[in-house]
């Protein structure tokens, strides 16, 4: 079983990782069994959808996305993102007014997975149900259900498109590479670095790749607030430190923000372009990729995750049990929360143009 909470998660094995894949997960789409249906409410009910900052194309898509289709399905939307500045007291205070004015259910990207158990708890008491979005809320009993893509098989991905990239470009190691991770605030960081580290450390081990500064600790990894300008402070400070007659080979990048500020850096240093992963299908992103110089990035479509959720809420609303496909696997420090789990696809310049035939924004950048 995955065990999330705080910023800390127990990596499950690969043959745990089979057994749950092979026992009942319910991955295919089965219902799960957890939790009591909804009592049912009014089609024209408010919900609420609190987001974290801005810091992505993903999530201001995600805001334009829950506004109209909530609309679309007859609900009042009220959708908030939080301030860059204060974001967790920004947060707090916005699911307290959505409970004050009546939410009947309450998504929430969190901004801050560890510091919103008691918004979630007053939520619940007032008979709201609340459902995570993208980021699982930890060290709380009273959520009811968790949406997200599959962030352990993300890291995953990622760990193994860098060792596929390197060998593409030289075929025999060893291979000197870097490792990054994104915000200790942000329960996923965690989680995609621990999935990514589960393709990774077998290699370190063999001696085949090698952390050249040796910095392997998701804490000495971590770019606070997922700020670009973190992420080339902290490669400016490596390529000085650890590169100077070394090459650089690879370096794992959780997300395409953080990638294109690792590219930056090594630009400006004048080193070869390492293979460099990412996340989240960012537009200038994708025309790195399509150029040769970001290696990879995930696709994870925001549309098919709003939809999901929205289904979630129908649901909620008709008094049925929204559909899950995991029950056992999100261990908030809690509860094992309902889980309903979409596959993330890497993305290449091999595979670009197949990966976003259907999406109008980025389908064009890959001709």
């Amino acid at each position: 079983m995955r065990k999330f909470f705080g910023t800390s998660v127990v990596a499950i094995s690969a043959a745990a990782m089979l057994a749950l894949a092979g026992c009942g997960s319910g991955r295919d789409g089965d219902s799960g069994s957890g939790g009591e249906a909804a009592k049912g409410f009014p089609a024209n009910s408010l919900i609420g959808v609190a987001l974290p900052a801005k810091t992505s194309e993903n999530w201001v898509l995600a805001g334009d996305l829950f506004t109209n289709g909530l609309k679309e399905a007859g609900f009042q939307a009220d959708v908030q993102y939080a301030g860059a500045s204060t974001t967790v007291a920004d947060q707090q205070a916005q699911i307290t007014a959505m409970t004050t004015k009546g939410a009947k259910v309450i998504v929430i990207g969190a901004t801050d997975a560890a510091q919103l158990a008691t918004q979630v708890a007053a939520a619940h008491a007032a008979g709201a149900k609340v459902i995570a979005y993208d980021r699982l809320i930890t060290n709380t009993p009273d959520l009811d259900y968790y949406v997200a893509f599959d962030n352990f098989k993300v890291g995953q991905l990622q760990g193994q498109a860098l060792l596929d990239g390197m060998k593409a470009k030289k075929p025999n190691g060893p291979y000197n590479i870097e490792l990054f991770s994104g915000s200790p605030d942000d329960n996923n960081a965690g989680v995609f670095f621990d999935g990514a580290m589960s393709v990774l450390k077998p290699e370190i081990d063999k001696g085949n790749v090698v952390v050249a500064s040796g910095q392997k600790d998701v804490k000495q990894t971590a770019i606070q607030g997922w700020k670009a300008e973190g992420a080339q402070a902290r490669m400016d400070q490596l390529l000085t430190s650890t590169y100077g007659s070394k090459e650089l080979d690879g370096v794992l990048s959780p997300n395409d923000t953080l990638a294109r500020a690792i590219l930056t850096s090594v630009k400006g240093a004048g080193k070869p372009t390492p293979v460099v992963t990412g996340q989240d299908s960012e537009v200038e992103s994708v025309k790195s990729i399509v150029k040769g110089e970001q290696y990879m990035t995930i696709n994870k479509d925001t549309r098919n995750l709003v939809k999901e959720t929205i289904n979630m809420v129908k649901a909620l609303q008709a008094g049925d049990k929204p559909q899950v496909n995991d029950t056992k696997s999100y261990n908030n420090g809690s509860k094992v929360v309902d889980t309903y789990l979409l596959p993330p696809v890497a993305v290449t310049k091999a595979n670009a143009a197949e990966a976003y035939a259907n999406d109008p924004k980025l389908a064009p950048l890959t001709k």
